[in-house]
């Protein structure tokens, strides 16, 4: 599946959902189904800054794509991350860069977040798009 069209289906996924706190339980949903990170990806360089709870996003190439993992100590932060990994994972570098993630808004979680999880969302995002970036150039030089 494309960026676009995984961001799409969460669209439908969370406008089934009228109401804000079913929303923020599909997201502590979506986070306590993902996979517990590895201790050994529980570094400080795996740990995002800016984000009030503690996150961890990690990620490796394998055959062009990238493959991320991710974890928080926050159960809807937790969750956030894993909408971010979701419509990532396993995408090209190129991929990556190119999107506009529009899902963010589209589902409204930037007017239902308080400034401090914006700005951590806002970090994910960020590291997402370094890893791609470095990975994008790494890629390059190997051609």
């Amino acid at each position: 599946m494309t960026i676009n069209e995984i961001q799409d289906e969460i669209i439908e996924e969370f406008c089934e959902l009228d109401d804000w706190m079913d929303r923020y339980q599909l997201l502590i949903d979506l986070g306590e189904e993902q996979a517990p990170l590895p201790d050994s990806d529980k570094t400080d360089q795996n740990l995002i800054d800016g984000c009030q709870s503690r996150v961890w996003i990690a990620c490796e190439e394998h055959d062009g794509r990238l493959d991320f993992r991710a974890e928080s100590d926050a159960l809807i932060v937790k969750g956030i991350v894993s909408l971010v990994i979701r419509v990532v994972n396993h995408q090209t570098p190129k991929d990556i860069l190119d999107a506009k993630l529009y899902f963010i808004d589209k589902i409204g979680l930037t007017e239902h977040l308080s400034p401090t999880r914006s700005n951590g969302l806002l970090a994910m995002i960020k590291q997402v798009r370094m890893y791609a970036l470095a990975f994008q150039a790494k890629l390059e030089e190997n051609k």
